[in-house]
């Protein structure tokens, strides 16, 4: 009997076929990916990120395919600032829930060349061994001029690899901006990775970024740091008890981790489970993923609503002249969003 896990020759052949003859099936592709063949699952994301609008035509018939087998997984966001060791983390964390039989699956969001428009940084390098590890994917996105870096289809890209049956979904951003908002926006439960700075290192902090945290890390947590690293777990963790926590069944804690050394991983997954089995058994993660599908259509609205504007003839004229006029005070924003929106609506 055919394993399914496999797909049939002919399955392989159809998606080489629709591959060279540069057409994507939905429902071969859909097929591939519930059955984690990882190539279907790349095309897929390549797919759903694919501007053009035939190939999003076939991404969204690709999501109505897989959606049934979708929001299963955990879903963990993990942000923080440019050299506190995100990936060197994101690879003990992967290897360590590999190792406990866990299918991970990393999106990592790259920062974009300003020639291509492409990653930059390969996180497929930088993370070798979990990149081996035939229990995960790692796929790097460019980040574009999405706002906050994250890229404008990790969600979709979440989902498919929910559908190819990944029990961990690990998005790891740039850490630049409104970053951090953007991913809790999509995920679970968000992590923030700082260094041991002790006082210094928490002025510099946002307020607003602390509040977004489910829980903090310590990263760094080993030789002559491991004192400032136990005096920044304790003033982070002060710093905490003076934040409204974003539910009640969860007060966010801070841990300390030698990424390096991995240790300090498995507390971090003990964390992980704790929040998400408060957030399951009291209902709150059920409401949280309705609100953030309902924030996610008003942002594609928002966002198709923009395009179309852009992408008009009379509007592609109109815009910068009405730009002008607002910034000299000929006329209102207001005024000038009305005129441009009657180009649609008319």
């Amino acid at each position: 009997m055919q394993n399914a896990m496999q797909l049939t020759t002919e399955q392989k052949l159809a998606q080489r076929r629709a591959a060279l003859s540069g057409k994507a099936d939905p429902a071969l592709l859909a097929d591939g990916i519930r059955a984690g063949d990882r190539s279907a699952l790349a095309r897929g994301i390549t797919l759903v990120e694919s501007t053009r609008h035939d190939h999003q035509r076939a991404a969204q018939a690709l999501l109505a395919l897989v959606l049934p087998e979708t929001g299963h997984a955990v879903r963990i966001g993990l942000s923080g600032a440019p050299g506190v060791g995100k990936s060197t983390f994101t690879e003990a964390f992967g290897l360590y829930l590999t190792g406990r039989g866990k299918k991970v699956a990393v999106l990592a969001i790259d920062p974009s060349s300003a020639r291509t428009g492409g990653s930059i940084l390969g996180d497929k390098t930088r993370m070798e061994l979990l990149a081996r590890d035939p229990m995960a994917f790692i796929r790097p996105s460019p980040a574009g001029g999405t706002l906050g870096g994250v890229a404008r289809r990790t969600r979709e890209a979440m989902l498919l690899c929910e559908a190819a049956g990944f029990d961990v979904i690990l998005i790891e951003t740039v850490g630049v901006g409104q970053s951090e908002t953007a991913v809790a926006d999509m995920v679970d439960m968000f992590l923030l990775l700082l260094s041991p700075g002790g006082g210094d290192e928490l002025q510099g902090i946002k307020r607003g970024i602390m509040e977004l945290a489910d829980l903090i890390i310590v990263n760094k947590a080993d030789g002559d740091l491991i004192p400032a690293a136990r005096r920044a777990q304790m003033e982070y963790q002060a710093a905490l008890h003076l934040m409204r926590p974003k539910t009640a069944v969860w007060t966010p804690i801070v841990k300390l981790v030698s990424a390096l050394r991995k240790e300090g991983v498995s507390e971090v997954w003990e964390a992980v489970e704790a929040h998400h089995t408060a957030l399951t058994g009291s209902g709150d993660l059920t409401r949280l993923r309705a609100a953030q599908a309902q924030a996610w259509m008003w942002t594609e609205i928002r966002e198709g609503l923009f395009a179309a504007l852009a992408s008009h003839p009379e509007g592609a004229r109109l815009i910068p002249h009405l730009e002008a006029d607002v910034a000299a005070g000929r006329t209102t924003p207001t005024a000038a969003a009305q005129r441009l929106l009657a180009l649609i609506f008319e």
